[in-house]
């Protein structure tokens, strides 16, 4: 058994196919066939089925590919910790952020990234919490960027900042002439929602929950969006209002300001940060992206005082 077997198992069950993990571990097909085949008679057990399209992994297979990872993070683990003993910051850093704060954040990551001159390597992947979490288990990503806290006990959370919410409401809505939106007040059918796989969602419903407990209304939802945007241009044709987070409503042209309304005696954040697995070693590296990630954001931001007003990720 070797590395590279290893190796070439995992990016099998990656891509669940065998001629484009050949391709990312830069060997030819018949080269990774043969050796992932000498484990499977070293072991004496088949870890894929191949004749499943796509390829899958057989039941016993799937545990020795998860063993596969753990051996492989913690190879690569070794390297990084005498990399960071001797100062040495290069190589890369994969880092997940997810979509409602991904929009707003990235270009002033890129460029504060650029402006930092390091050896760092930044890659950035787009995608939800859920899979955040699961590909830095797996050692697919270094980090993720998301709301938080998780309260997991596998990753380590660093805070960066905090972001108000605000209600974007419609101008056709009876809400717009008011100067303040109580939420004891709306009508939670009159609220739309991003789609389930959001976490921001969960932090609204949960807001709204939190305000109107009596509340006999079945659902929230009329319509289930993808995007904050796509529910800001609902909102401004329709009847109704979205919440939004205070770096998207910073975005918003100056029309669209007008739209905007602070809650009435009620104040709500949600808390980014930074999120790593708990055995991640490469301490200065990780600084380095912290401050990257800082610099990227408004001071008035970052203000720790704030946390006592974070909404929870899901609804009561």
């Amino acid at each position: 058994m070797t590395v590279q077997q290893l190796e070439y198992i995992v990016a099998v069950d990656n891509f669940r196919h065998f001629a484009k993990a050949a391709e990312f571990c830069f060997v030819t097909q018949p080269t990774l066939s043969m050796m992932i085949q000498k484990l499977e008679e070293e072991l004496d057990i088949r870890i894929f089925d191949r004749t499943k399209h796509p390829v899958e992994p057989t039941q016993t297979g799937e545990q020795v590919i998860a063993q596969a990872r753990i051996a492989l993070k913690h190879l690569k683990q070794i390297k990084e910790i005498v990399e960071n003993e001797k100062n040495i910051v290069k190589g890369k850093f994969k880092l997940g952020i997810i979509p409602t704060i991904a929009t707003y954040l990235v270009p002033e990551l890129l460029h504060q990234h650029l402006a930092t001159h390091n050896d760092v390597e930044l890659i950035l992947k787009e995608c939800t919490t859920e899979n955040i979490i699961k590909e830095i288990m797996n050692g697919n990503l270094d980090g993720g960027v998301l709301a938080g806290p998780l309260n997991n006990s596998e990753l380590v959370e660093y805070p960066v900042y905090y972001e108000k919410f605000y209600a974007y409401v419609s101008p056709h809505d009876a809400a717009y002439k008011k100067r303040k939106i109580n939420l004891n007040t709306v009508d939670i059918n009159n609220i739309w929602l991003l789609e389930n796989e959001h976490c921001f969602r969960g932090q609204i419903e949960h807001l709204c929950t939190r305000k109107r407990k009596s509340s006999s209304s079945k659902s929230a939802i009329r319509y289930e969006s993808g995007s904050i945007e796509t529910l800001i241009n609902v909102v401004d044709y329709n009847p109704g209002i979205t919440i939004i987070p205070e770096m998207h409503a910073m975005a918003l042209n100056e029309d669209r300001q007008e739209n905007l309304r602070e809650f009435d005696n009620l104040t709500a954040v949600r808390e980014v940060c930074v999120v790593v697995s708990k055995e991640y070693v490469r301490k200065t590296m990780l600084k380095i992206i912290l401050d990257i990630i800082g610099n990227s954001v408004p001071e008035s931001m970052k203000n720790p005082e704030l946390k006592q007003y974070v909404v929870p990720l899901q609804s009561d």
